[in-house]
């Protein structure tokens, strides 16, 4: 059943990439990230911090005795280690990796209670103390990362331990939850069972999981407030800190109204995107618009009044929250990974109900900017923060900058950033393209081999693109026979005059453009194929004037890329640039940064400082000099040692 008509995504398994840029991503993944994160979740890998999350198993399954350790969530970092297992088995078989998940699984299923629950915290630090706080210790949200591996790793591998073992779980968890007499009427303190119980029912086709989640979602938010309630049967205290404490404030967690009357996105940044991707996801399979009109508007909220330049999202590090509207400091900014792969999340469900350019715009904007720089290019470092500004000196002094930090950790004790990371590249593939009737979607423009399942036929679509580095879109079209459909190409809002062509022959975009998609329908033959030519112009982008941070200020983008300006290049302070518009910038290509890069070249005035001498203030004016500037991709910044860095430059 497909109440609103949405696209289905093409599976992972009918996607093959091929493609100079993102085929290095996941073969990094693969072969250095994966068997280092699982180290790590073994803490074997000295000078991080210590995961405990697979100790913390076998603690509860009884192979091993000792106490908890890390923190109330820490079960969720297996689980998406576990994911992005699944997703790099789909796509490159490995019976030595395949082999360990299964004994990972194993002891998953042997720390599984008798009545389903699956919980190491609270299974061996506090077996009585199981619902009793939903706000603050991420029963559901651990149970909902497990559920979301159950099922990858099913389709992956056709094994069901791990999926019975869930379902188990969330038939339990149907026992606890729901409005009948004796049960909780409440939820999470932070969204993600929501959406898991989605992926639960596509994979079995059990309604009960699809109606839980329904539960999740429209119980959140109603009156009397189930988080108040909680605070008060459990005495004013916190899992966070002792003694008595204030009342939780309901907008940190979404649920200061029903999610339907909800406009603005509030508080936690990941916790929101999670809640709005289980939304469009109950959209879709329930056919209810008061939830996808809630989705647009809170959409609309966030890409339009509080999202950075990089697809980032969460504009203060108290509480990894949004704040208000226009309100995106670039030096104090929280931007979490994981916030701008839950945008990824919420982007895609929406591409499903409504194919509109603007939602794989902000898809590719968070992938090609915020999301890959969270990763260092050795596969072993990771932003759980991404600045758009650092300075390091204020970075190790100023307490109101301790978050952002000028290098990348090898690992955090809270460390659901670098899992996500791999489970999102090694998924990349479902991104790609949707499939609705007799149309297939291309939303991102990555080199590769998809088999799309059309109405009455099956469509090979083959892609060949040098982005983000050059404009170029080769797409060929094969069907099992001739036949008539439509294939739509997302035309990228960065690039402003692109030319279209059908076997060669010009096709007139705004003639066939509908919501950022060019359609083009015609009876497709053997070896036909679209050409897209995208100019990749340097562009200075400028912000609302509401954007305080970035008055007076540009940033530079070519393509889907946004870029930086580090010390090591230009020297510091970077805040004494300022661009000279009157002198070109060229693009060229660097052979020598990072494995090669398009770097941004021109002129700037840089203020000088020898005349001031001990003077903090004088009533003279400035004097500058003109020098080169260097700006690089902003995935790539912080990979060559500590440095000052800015994305926005005076002009």
């Amino acid at each position: 059943m497909n109440p609103m008509n949405a696209s289905k995504p093409v599976l992972l398994q009918n996607v093959k990439i091929e493609d100079d840029f993102w085929s290095e991503y996941a073969k990094r993944i693969r072969e250095v990230v994966i068997p280092y994160q699982y180290e790590t979740l073994n803490d074997r890998v000295p000078g991080v911090e210590p995961s405990h999350a697979i100790r913390n198993f076998r603690i509860a399954a009884g192979v091993e005795e000792g106490e908890f350790g890390g923190f109330v969530f820490q079960d969720s970092d297996l689980a998406k280690w576990l994911e992005a297992v699944a997703y790099v088995l789909t796509t490159h078989p490995d019976e030595t990796l395949e082999r360990l998940a299964d004994e990972v699984i194993d002891l998953i299923e042997a720390a599984q209670q008798p009545d389903g629950y699956v919980n190491t915290y609270f299974t061996i630090k506090e077996p009585d103390k199981r619902w009793t706080n939903l706000t603050d210790c991420h029963e559901l949200y651990c149970a909902g990362h497990m559920i979301e591996a159950a099922v990858a790793y099913y389709r992956a591998t056709g094994k069901k331990k791990l999926l019975d073992v869930m379902c188990r779980f969330a038939d339990y968890i149907g026992t606890v939850f729901g409005e009948e007499e004796g049960k909780l009427k409440g939820y999470d303190g932070h969204q993600e069972i929501e959406l898991a119980l989605v992926k639960l029912y596509q994979a079995t086709g059990s309604d009960r999981y699809l109606r839980l989640s329904q539960y999740f979602i429209d119980q959140r938010g109603q009156a009397p407030h189930f988080f108040l309630e909680e605070w008060e049967r459990r005495g004013r205290t916190s899992h966070w800190r002792g003694g008595p404490q204030k009342p939780p404030q309901l907008s940190y967690f979404q649920s200061h109204l029903p999610v339907r009357e909800q406009e603005t996105a509030t508080g936690h940044a990941v916790r929101a995107v999670y809640m709005y991707t289980a939304m469009a996801d109950l959209a879709a399979h329930t056919g209810d618009e008061s939830l996808l009109q809630a989705c647009r508007k809170l959409w609309s909220n966030i890409v339009r009044k509080q999202m950075y330049i990089t697809g980032g999202i969460g504009s203060t590090h108290h509480g990894e929250a949004f704040t208000f509207d226009y309100d995106l400091p670039n030096d104090t900014v929280y931007a979490e990974t994981c916030a701008s792969i839950g945008l990824i999340f919420f982007a895609s469900r929406m591409l499903r109900l409504e194919a509109k350019g603007e939602y794989a715009d902000a898809m590719e904007r968070a992938l090609y900017n915020t999301v890959i720089a969270g990763m260092a290019r050795d596969g072993k470092h990771f932003f759980y923060v991404n600045p758009l500004e650092v300075w390091p000196e204020a970075s190790r002094h100023n307490p109101g900058k301790h978050h952002v930090k000028p290098t990348r950790p090898g690992w955090f004790a809270c460390a659901c950033c670098p899992p996500n990371v791999s489970r999102l590249i090694a998924s990349l593939g479902e991104y790609m393209y949707t499939a609705n009737g007799r149309t297939a979607f291309v939303h991102l423009y990555i080199g590769g081999e998809a088999a799309v399942e059309l109405d009455h036929t099956t469509v090979t679509l083959t892609q060949e693109t040098r982005l983000p580095w050059e404009g170029s879109v080769n797409l060929r079209i094969a069907a099992e026979a001739p036949a008539e459909f439509t294939i739509a190409m997302r035309i990228p809002a960065w690039s402003r005059t692109p030319v279209l062509r059908v076997n060669g022959e010009a096709v007139d975009v705004a003639s066939c453009l509908q919501d950022g998609y060019a359609y083009i329908r015609r009876l497709w033959k053997a070896e036909d194929w679209i050409e897209l030519e995208f100019h990749m112009e340097i562009q200075l982008i400028r912000s609302h004037p509401r954007v305080r941070a970035n008055a007076g200020k540009v940033a530079i983008q070519r393509g889907p890329l946004v870029y930086a300006l580090e010390a090591t290049d230009n020297g510091a302070p970077l805040a004494s640039l300022c661009l000279d518009k009157t002198s070109p910038m060229t693009a060229r290509f660097d052979a020598e940064l990072l494995g090669g890069a398009i770097v941004i070249e021109g002129r700037a005035m840089r203020e000088e400082e020898a005349s001031w001498g001990d003077y903090l203030y004088e009533a003279k004016p400035k004097t500058s000099e003109t020098i080169p500037f260097k700006a690089i991709p902003y995935f790539l910044w912080g990979n060559r040692g500590e440095g000052e860095m800015t994305v926005w430059v005076r002009e």
